[in-house]
């Protein structure tokens, strides 16, 4: 009976909390699909993409007219062969990944790869166009972060050392230190947003922040941010202001291949699931 009882507690307030969050958000995404229009015409980074590979189409049928008929053929088959490619390789990568940032990062990988090869079939000077042209889109533009905070705040350092001395919120504060501009960092976004709206309660609040805004406050937390090895995102539980655990650890070893977060993997190193039934055996 109290594990039924803890479990109906647990549905009620993860039901309660996915209320709140989709009526804040409802505004915004009443209608997905023309959310992710309205994203792909705003955000340059989609839009560039957008236009770049909408060109090949453009090329190619100019290409048509004056290729010849044997080479024709030749790129109509590389085209049918690498369109199969691209569409095993993007399903594989949709069930691997368990969010649409990294999802969209894989693809749009893929997808200048087999641009590439398409463009080298049909000349060679185009194909080092179009890897000119890329160069520049990631120069100039970047993936935007999910754009949802679930239940979590976005916090400036300032704010943050205030909440954990001043003691007048919640007994336990899970932090994640990001930056938009790390690439990890934008794969994962989804994750501690959706995290936040599941655990969330009276004894655990989610913060952000982000320290591409404040980069001198990453030494004070012991995050490092030099080179592409740098510890971001970073996530550290307080509990009554002081430290109890964090991910990557300290002593963490930075590699090229950093460990892939998700949420079994944040949920499970932070015993989230421990601290909301605490919180519902304590009521």
């Amino acid at each position: 009976m109290d594990r039924n009882r803890v479990g109906g507690k647990f549905q009620i307030h993860t039901n309660q909390l996915r209320k709140k969050q989709m009526a804040n958000e409802s505004g915004n995404n009443a209608v997905p699909g023309f959310q992710w229009l309205n994203r792909l015409v705003s955000e340059p980074y989609y839009l560039f993409h957008f236009l770049t590979f909408f060109s090949y189409f453009i090329i190619r049928s100019s290409a048509s007219e004056v290729l010849a008929p044997h080479l024709i053929q030749h790129l109509l088959r590389r085209e049918i062969q690498t369109l199969l490619v691209f569409a095993i390789l993007v399903v594989i990568k949709g069930v691997k990944e368990d969010n649409w940032e990294a999802f969209i990062a894989d693809a749009l990988f893929l997808g200048k790869i087999c641009l590439f090869v398409l463009a080298i079939t049909m000349d060679r000077h185009l194909a080092v166009w179009y890897i000119l042209v890329f160069l520049v889109i990631h120069m100039l533009t970047q993936q935007p972060l999910f754009q949802g905070l679930g239940t979590s705040s976005k916090l400036t350092p300032l704010q943050l050392e205030s909440l954990l001395t001043e003691g007048t919120t919640t007994r336990l504060w899970l932090v994640e230190f990001c930056a938009s501009y790390s690439p990890a960092c934008i794969r994962s976004s989804q994750h501690f947003p959706e995290l936040s709206i599941t655990y969330s309660s009276k004894n655990l609040s989610f913060g952000i922040v982000d320290l591409g805004l404040f980069p001198n406050a990453a030494e004070k937390f012991g995050i490092s941010l030099s080179g592409s090895m740098g510890q971001l995102p970073t996530y550290i539980l307080f509990e009554n202001a002081a430290e109890v655990a964090r991910f990557p650890e300290l002593d963490f070893e930075a590699t090229y291949f950093h460990p892939t977060i998700t949420k079994g993997l944040l949920s499970r190193h932070f015993e989230l699931d421990r601290h909301l039934l605490e919180y519902f055996n304590g009521k």
